[in-house]
């Protein structure tokens, strides 16, 4: 069985690979714009990372490598529901989706955070679009399944038998 570190480090790489895969070749070689869940879905793997990459460097005994876990858990599955919403809005009829917005950028600016969140878990136009697919599965399908990995191994980190310092 891998060690508590080989694990953490394979969801730092897996979290870094995935943001590299969307940044350079979604933005920069498909010109792809990310929407606001899009960019909701990054952040979340942003902070999933650091604290794969804190577990790493701390390499903690077995209560607070729980903490972690626990941790990783918890943004794995804030990912699932963010994707999970995406899918739905794509699911949607065309008669259904809501209206663009404005972009993320000027509700950052215009509106206090709560109120950004809240108008980007809402959806926009944006984010029902497909704008690319892969294996038949669209971007936010891709992502769940990224997310849906990102837990199983955040919980076995959570559970995994810990003595000290491994």
């Amino acid at each position: 069985m891998y060690s508590y570190r080989t694990l953490n480090l394979f969801g730092l790489l897996v979290c870094i690979a995935s943001l590299q895969f969307a940044v350079f070749y979604l933005e920069r070689v498909l010109y792809l714009d990310p929407c606001p869940l899009c960019i909701l879905d990054r952040v979340v793997l942003v902070a999933l990372g650091l604290v794969f990459a804190i577990a790493l460097a701390h390499n903690p005994g077995p209560a607070f490598s729980r903490v972690y876990g626990l941790l990783a858990s918890a943004l794995s599955l804030t990912g699932v529901g963010l994707a999970a919403r995406h899918i739905w809005l794509q699911a949607l009829p065309a008669d259904e989706v809501p209206a663009c917005g404005p972009d993320l950028y000027f509700m950052l600016e215009t509106l206090p955070v709560l109120d950004t969140i809240r108008n980007i878990l809402m959806g926009s136009g944006s984010c029902s679009e497909i704008q690319w697919t892969l294996a038949g599965l669209t971007l936010p399908q891709q992502t769940l399944l990224l997310f849906v990995g990102l837990l199983a191994l955040s919980v076995i980190l959570t559970l995994k038998p810990r003595k000290s310092y491994q």
